[in-house]
C-alpha cells in the first residue's frame, strides 16, 4: 500500500493543509493499492509565494548555473528511472517496455533542454536596438495522468532554462510517479522555491493557479474543455498560456503506400499508450477501392495485439486508467454501433480472462462517416475508425474537417507526394511513413488542439518575454 502524504514547497517535503485522502487504484486489478493526501488552496498559495520569492534571484542566474542544475536533474531522474517505469505500469497500466523507454526519455529531456538553452541567444540586436529575452515570471504547470512525469519534466526543464520558477499541479491519478520525480528534484539540490509541487484536484489547486495574480504563465496539457476553462480563468490577470490539448488525428494512406506495413502501423498509432494519447491516429483514411483489403489487414493487426498485464513484456495494450475511463470508451463503442458503423473487430465488454481490470477489446470500425460521433470526438481508448476517400482532395478535406489539429500521419512510397499531402494537412506535426519522435522539434496544435508550442527553441521562447532597449548608447547632448 503506497501512501503519499506530503507536498513539496520551498525545497521541503511538508504536510499539506488539505486533508482529503484520494485512493489510488491499480487499473490492472481494479484494487486500491495506495492513497495520496491532496493539497488545498492554502497549500497552493504557499507554493506560489515560495516561487515568487525565489524568482528574482533565479531569473538573474547564468546559463552556466542553470545548465549545471539541468545536468543534476538528468542524473537524479535517470537514477530513479526503473522505479518510475514500475510506477507507470502499476499506476495507469502502461506496458512495461514503453514505460521503461518513457522513464529514460524523461531523464534525457533535461540534457536536451540544456543544449537548446546553451544555443539560444537571450540578448540580440534588432535594427538599432538591443533585445533581451527575460524569464516570464512564476509559471503554473498543470499536467494529465497519461505519462505525467514525462510532461512535468519537460515543462520544468524548459522553465528552469528560461530562469522561471514554477508551481506544479500534476494529476492526482499519477501520485506515485510524481513522487519519485519530486524526490529526484530534491536530490538534485535545486535552489529552494524554484520548483514547488502540490498534489490536488483541478477544481481546487488548478483553479487557484489559474486565477492567482502572482502566476504569470500557465503551461497546461490536457483536454480541450479543461484548457478552455483555464484560459478563461486567466484572462483577468492576463496570464500567458501554453495549451497542449486534445486531438482526433487523421492517418492518410495514399493508394501507392505499402499497405502490408502501413495498416499495422496505423493500428499501432491508434493504440499507443493503450489508446490514451492525444496524438493517437484514431481516424484512418484509405482509398475507397481498397477498403476490403484495409479491413482485413486492420482486423489481423488489431487481433494480433497482445492485451493483458502490463508487467508482461509481450503485452502491447494494458488497461485504461480508471473505471470511469473504461465506461467512457465503452459508451463510444456503443454509439459507434448504434450510429451504423461496421464493427470489424473488438466491441463491447472486456477481453476474456481480464474481467478484473479496466481492459478494452482492441476495436476497429469501418464504414465511418465524418458525421458520426466516433469520427468527431476524442475517445481516448483503443478504437480505430476507418473512413474512405476517392480523391486526394477529398482525403485532405476529411482530414482537416475537424475542430482539432494536433498530429497527422501520411503513408506513401512516393516521398514527394507524401510531402505535398503533409503540407496541406492542418496539424502541428505530420508523420510520414511511420511514427517518429523529435524532442527538439516544436510540439503543439492548430485550432482547438491548443495554443503555442513546446520542445526545443519554440518551447523555450514561450517562457520568455522580449524587452527592447532603444538608444542604449545614446547620450544627451
Amino acid at each position: 500500500m503506497h501512501t503519499i502524504d506530503t507536498v513539496y514547497i520551498n525545497g521541503q517535503f511538508v504536510t499539506p493543509h488539505g486533508t482529503e485522502m484520494f485512493e489510488l487504484v491499480n487499473p490492472t486489478t481494479g484494487q486500491v493499492d495506495g492513497q495520496v493526501r491532496l493539497g488545498d488552496v492554502e497549500d497552493t498559495r504557499r507554493a506560489i509565494a515560495a516561487a515568487k520569492a525565489a524568482f528574482p534571484a533565479f531569473s538573474r542566474s547564468s546559463k552556466a548555473e542553470r545548465g549545471a542544475i539541468l545536468e543534476r536533474l538528468h542524473k537524479a531522474v535517470l537514477a530513479r528511472a526503473d522505479e518510475a517505469a514500475l510506477a507507470q505500469v502499476e499506476e495507469y497500466g502502461g506496458p512495461v517496455n514503453t514505460s521503461v523507454n518513457r522513464a529514460r526519455y524523461t531523464a534525457q529531456m533535461f540534457l536536451d533542454v540544456k543544449k537548446v538553452m546553451a544555443e539560444h541567444d537571450f540578448v540580440r540586436t534588432v535594427s538599432k536596438s538591443k533585445v533581451k529575452l527575460e524569464a516570464v515570471g512564476v509559471v503554473g504547470i498543470i499536467t494529465p495522468w497519461n505519462s505525467s512525469a514525462w510532461f512535468v519534466a519537460n515543462k520544468v526543464a524548459t522553465a528552469i532554462a528560461a530562469g522561471c520558477t514554477v508551481v506544479v499541479k500534476p494529476s492526482e491519478l499519477s501520485a506515485r510517479q510524481n513522487q519519485i520525480l519530486i524526490e529526484a528534484f530534491h536530490a538534485a539540490e535545486l535552489p529552494p522555491g524554484v520548483v514547488n509541487v502540490v498534489n490536488g484536484r483541478g477544481d481546487v489547486v488548478g483553479a487557484e493557479i489559474s486565477v492567482h495574480p502572482d502566476i504569470t504563465k500557465i503551461s497546461f496539457t490536457g483536454s480541450t474543455a479543461v484548457g478552455k476553462g483555464i484560459a478563461g480563468l486567466g484572462v483577468d490577470t492576463m496570464k500567458r498560456v501554453s495549451l497542449e490539448l486534445g486531438g482526433k488525428s487523421a492517418n492518410v494512406i495514399l493508394d501507392d503506400a505499402d499497405f502490408a506495413k502501413a495498416i499495422p502501423m496505423a493500428v499501432a498509432a491508434c493504440y499507443m499508450n493503450n489508446g490514451q494519447a492525444c496524438i493517437a491516429g484514431s481516424r484512418l483514411l484509405v482509398p475507397a477501392h481498397r477498403l476490403e483489403e484495409v479491413k482485413m489487414l486492420a482486423k489481423l493487426a488489431a487481433e494480433a495485439v497482445v492485451v493483458g498485464d502490463p508487467h508482461d513484456s509481450k503485452v502491447a495494450l494494458g488497461p485504461l486508467v480508471t473505471h470511469k475511463q473504461f465506461e467512457r470508451v465503452q459508451n463510444y463503442i456503443r454509439i459507434g454501433i448504434e450510429e451504423g458503423a461496421e464493427l470489424v473487430t473488438g466491441g463491447l465488454g472486456k477481453p476474456a480472462g481480464l474481467e478484473a481490470g479496466y481492459f478494452v477489446k482492441p476495436t476497429v470500425f469501418a464504414g465511418v462517416t465524418p458525421e458520426m460521433t466516433i469520427a468527431k470526438e476524442e475517445i481516448f481508448g483503443p478504437v480505430l475508425s476507418i473512413m474512405t476517400y476517392r480523391t486526394e482532395e477529398e482525403a485532405i478535406a476529411i482530414a482537416n474537417g475537424t475542430q482539432y489539429g494536433l498530429h497527422a500521419y501520411v503513408s506513401s512510397t512516393d516521398l514527394e507526394r507524401a510531402n505535398r499531402m503533409a503540407d496541406q494537412l492542418i496539424a502541428g506535426r505530420v508523420h510520414i511513413n511511420g511514427i517518429h519522435d523529435d524532442l527538439l522539434a516544436p510540439f503543439g496544435g492548430f485550432k482547438q488542439s491548443g495554443i503555442g508550442r513546446e520542445f526545443g527553441e519554440y518551447g523555450l521562447d514561450s517562457y520568455l518575454e522580449a524587452k527592447a532597449i532603444l538608444g542604449e548608447t545614446a547620450q544627451y547632448r
